[in-house]
């Protein structure tokens, strides 16, 4: 009996009881509150994306794709080809990677499938691999200006490595080009789309440094960015693909598989200056 009595729990008063459940009301407000504005928050991020894919045209409607085809003929020839007096040429050697280029900086899934068998991807990189002349960097230029009139958020701007060099010599870093914390405060960075021109070109020397070892910290910090942050770095080489592992290999000799984040995209022939 003595047992039973103790183990016995005395019995909560009105107030207590009234108590209860006053907290537990708060915290049912409580959550509740917190919950819609946790949906508050949701709610604002997918109006931002809903935006920024409304930027995205449908380059799957034949219709919407021609105009944009238009479009990007009239900027190559009013806008970057102009001063020179000279027409942007489409033909059989640039047709099907301009139809490519289209697709895939409209976010268009059709762009898998311009080259069969050669595992394009939206989320890569693009490198345009040619000859001197055959117009690598002026398409990339085409398609930065397009990009910009048509106010795409795959915008890049083009650099070329001469430029990346003299800030490098002016600044002792390429941070401009990579994460781009010079204007910001704390940690924040906001690094934007490039497009890197003729990369392996050169090889000069300066203060100690070779253009190659100053494109190598390029790529390793666009990697980073790629990765962290989903900003793109576009390339236009002459060199071929054995050329550039050769290259931009690390101090170890290991070749570098950092390549196989791009779209690899030949442009073929004759020199088009």
């Amino acid at each position: 009996m003595e047992q039973t009595k103790q183990n016995e729990q005395p019995s909560k008063t009105a107030e207590e009881l009234e108590a209860e459940k006053k907290k537990a009301e708060q915290e049912k407000a409580l959550a509740r509150m917190h919950i819609s504005t946790l949906n508050q928050f949701v709610e604002r991020a997918w109006k931002k994306m809903q935006q920024e894919k409304e930027k995205s045209q449908d380059l799957s409607i034949k219709d919407v794709f021609n105009a944009h085809a238009k479009t990007l003929l009239w900027v190559a020839n009013n806008v970057v080809l102009a001063h020179q007096r000279r027409k942007f040429v489409v033909d059989d050697n640039n047709r099907d990677v301009i139809r490519f280029l289209l697709y895939y900086f409209n976010g268009c899934p059709l762009a898998e499938e311009v080259f069969p068998g050669r595992g394009y991807k939206l989320h890569k990189h693009i490198m345009l691999q040619g000859a001197v002349g055959t117009g690598k960097t002026l398409l990339m230029q085409v398609f930065s200006e397009y990009l910009r009139i048509t106010e795409n958020p795959r915008f890049f701007h083009n650099l070329s490595v001469t430029q990346m060099v003299n800030y490098y010599t002016l600044h002792n870093n390429l941070d401009r080009y990579t994460f781009n914390e010079e204007e910001n405060k704390g940690f924040k960075c906001e690094p934007v789309n490039i497009c890197l021109n003729d990369i392996g070109v050169q090889s000069t020397r300066f203060y100690g440094t070779d253009t190659e070892t100053l494109t190598n910290e390029f790529l390793h910090a666009r990697n980073e960015i790629w990765t962290q942050y989903h900003k793109m770095a576009h390339l236009t080489t002459n060199l071929t693909n054995e050329q550039l592992r050769q290259k931009y290999k690390d101090g170890f000799g290991r070749l570098l598989d950092r390549f196989k984040t791009y779209n690899i995209i030949p442009l073929t022939g004759d020199s088009r200056r």
